[in-house]
């Protein structure tokens, strides 16, 4: 009977799970619990919405839990599902990136169309000018530059980190990771206090929605990141990784990296390059 269990392939082949069914009914509880709050259907809405909101973390901390063992103590992660996993992060990436392509693109058809003949509206909204009238723009070389030498810096702690690993320094590897979280973890304080004190809102004007939603989804980026390397910290300090079986951290230093080149393009594209537009607005009336 035992050799009948015997592994004889590099392939894994996952076992009966519980979490895609629990995960669905959560996130299912969790979408009714918000469209009922937020139309103010009943007041249980926020209780039944919390309840699905928990089973959905409940659900991600399981399931994960449960990939970790796979890959740490039940050695289902050879070299063969390493690659096949590789190309599904490469391919998630990918996708987020997509979606920033949406928001770039809602933007700069607005800033370079101010007074689009096709859509009449825009004349009357925008004034003819970009950013609208109205509009004052943050300063990119105040709070904007210290949230960019923010992220470059991590982006350098966290390819030490990786580095340190591969040579087997876990004493670097901790430095390196804790220092990350840390940058992380500020980069999102110094955002807050600056949407605190933004001079325009989401609601009203183009320039806010398209403003919130692409550097407000790159902050929800850089917070789920900032989570991803706190919980390798974690494994890295129950003695989790190895030089050639770290794909957990090697993913979280990509999703990392994706995020810093993101925040480049923005920085360059809606704060300078957006600011500079303003300035030239000014000039001219």
């Amino acid at each position: 009977m035992a050799t009948a269990h015997t592994k004889h392939h590099d392939y894994h082949l996952v076992d009966p799970s519980p979490w895609p069914v629990v995960g669905s009914v959560s996130a299912f509880v969790m979408a009714v619990g918000a469209v009922t709050w937020m139309h103010h259907m009943f007041s249980a809405a926020p209780i039944i919405f919390g309840a699905g909101t928990i089973g959905v973390l409940y659900t991600m901390a399981s399931w994960w839990g449960d990939v970790i063992k796979e890959a740490q103590y039940k050695g289902d992660h050879t070299r063969v599902v390493q690659i096949s996993h590789r190309y599904g992060m490469i391919l998630f990436i990918a996708s987020e990136v997509m979606f920033f392509v949406a928001w770039f693109w809602a933007y700069f058809n607005a800033a370079l169309f101010p007074a689009d003949p096709v859509h009449a509206t825009r004349e009357v909204l925008f004034g003819g000018v970009w950013p609208p009238k109205g509009i004052e723009t943050f300063d990119p070389w105040h709070l904007p530059l210290l949230n960019t030498l923010i992220l470059l810096t991590s982006g350098t702690t966290v390819t030490w980190a990786h580095h340190a690993l591969l040579e087997g320094d876990r004493k670097g590897l901790k430095y390196g990771l804790i220092i990350t979280v840390v940058l992380g973890a500020l980069f999102t304080c110094v955002q807050a206090y600056e949407y605190s004190h933004a001079a325009f809102s989401f609601a009203g004007n183009v320039y806010g929605g398209t403003f919130f939603m692409a550097t407000g989804f790159h902050g929800f980026h850089v917070l789920v990141g900032t989570i991803f390397l706190l919980v390798c910290l974690f494994r890295a300090y129950a003695g989790h990784f190895t030089p050639t079986q770290h794909l957990g951290f090697e993913f979280a230093a990509w999703y990392w990296h994706f995020v810093d080149v993101v925040w480049l393009f923005l920085f360059l594209c809606i704060y300078v390059w957006g600011h500079g537009a303003e300035a030239m607005a000014h000039g001219a009336h």
